[in-house]
């Protein structure tokens, strides 16, 4: 536990550094932050007849873990405040573009978007109902004074097991700041029932993924597309490496590949959620290789970081530096989420 809280504090101090901007590059460029968060189960407390049994029994005022309207309405505030904070030491805007995961439907982003932390940006919302037997969706959450949307659709992962049903993959499509952009919103299948029984689902999801990047790249050379969400995998797991097909230098880009700048952060022992005090960096934000370069003179990677603030760091007990979270094992924390949000800077010449 020692060594796990020193590696802690090591985070802190790198990720302030890493997402430093100065103020000539904020004077001289257009800044956005893209974001994403996995929500760790945001559910209302409505018993649905299309919502699934496992919600009902666990996430309604009379399920298990009795979530309650108070609770609900609690979580609401916290998720919004972490979203009103992310990206504000760089840009007074924040997070321009959002992807999130665990949702249980668009009520429950409507009301994120209008908590009081972030209702004065006026956050869109892109949502489907996906086949997930947990009843869980991903969803995008945008700012439409600087990204519009121009085509968005859900894409289902099918596998040869007519009883397996995931979240879907959301593809968003628009212009930001004057130019076309993708961003492919994820959530990949779990571990639950041990890794290498469970690689297949991901290595078809990341399939997917890379066929929806090299369709719409086949479409237009130069449209730019950002892969993110929840990965299940790390950056070096054969499903992100190999079937994504990532780099994690620029140098060694090349036709085909895609540009992970997550694996800078997996190599330091830098993660977004923890486990038996070993932190994995399963929630990424992979690139296009023509987000990069040196020519700012359009949207440009600049620099990645993980949000992880000191209050959402569980300050005692058995898991003292893990993610604060709503629950534990049963128990209502009033916490936030067992993931910190990870986030990447684009910059362009004003």
């Amino acid at each position: 536990m020692l060594k796990f809280k020193i590696v802690l504090l090591f985070v802190i101090v790198l990720l302030s550094a890493n997402s430093y901007l100065s103020s000539q590059d904020k004077s001289e460029y257009k800044i956005v932050c893209v974001a994403f968060y996995n929500l760790e189960n945001l559910f209302d407390t409505i018993i649905d007849p299309d919502t699934s049994k496992i919600l009902q029994e666990e996430f309604t005022p009379k399920g298990k873990n009795a979530w309650t309207g108070e609770h609900y309405w609690e979580k609401i505030g916290n998720m919004a405040k972490v979203i009103s904070e992310i990206g504000t030491d760089v840009t007074p805007d924040g997070v321009t573009v959002l992807g999130v995961s665990e949702i249980e439907n668009i009520s429950v982003l409507e009301d994120l978007v209008k908590d009081p932390a972030i209702k004065d940006r006026n956050y869109k919302i892109v949502h489907y109902d996906s086949p997930d037997k947990r009843g869980i969706d991903v969803g995008l959450l945008y700012q439409e004074k600087y990204f519009t949307v121009k085509s968005s659709r859900s894409v289902e992962l099918v596998m040869d097991d007519p009883d397996f049903k995931t979240r879907d993959q959301l593809l968003v499509s628009g212009i930001l700041y004057g130019e076309e952009i993708n961003f492919i919103v994820n959530h990949w299948p779990s571990k639950r029932g041990g890794e290498k029984r469970t690689m297949p689902k991901r290595i078809a999801a990341a399939d997917l993924g890379k066929h929806i990047i090299d369709s719409l790249s086949g479409i237009n050379p130069n449209t730019k597309t950002i892969l993110m969400g929840d990965l299940n995998d790390n950056p070096f797991s054969v499903s992100v490496k190999k079937h994504l097909n990532t780099v994690g230098n620029e140098q060694d880009l090349a036709e085909g590949t895609l540009f992970n700048p997550m694996e800078t952060f997996e190599k330091k022992g830098i993660g977004t959620s923890a486990y038996r005090d070993v932190w994995s960096v399963i929630d990424q934000i992979i690139l296009t290789p023509n987000l990069l370069g040196e020519d700012k003179s359009t949207l440009k990677f600049h620099k990645a970081s993980i949000f992880n603030n000191k209050y959402l760091i569980q300050k005692n007990g058995k898991y003292a530096n893990y993610p604060f979270r709503t629950y534990s094992f049963g128990v209502y924390k009033g916490g936030y989420s067992d993931h910190f949000p990870v986030l990447i800077y684009l910059i362009k010449e004003k």
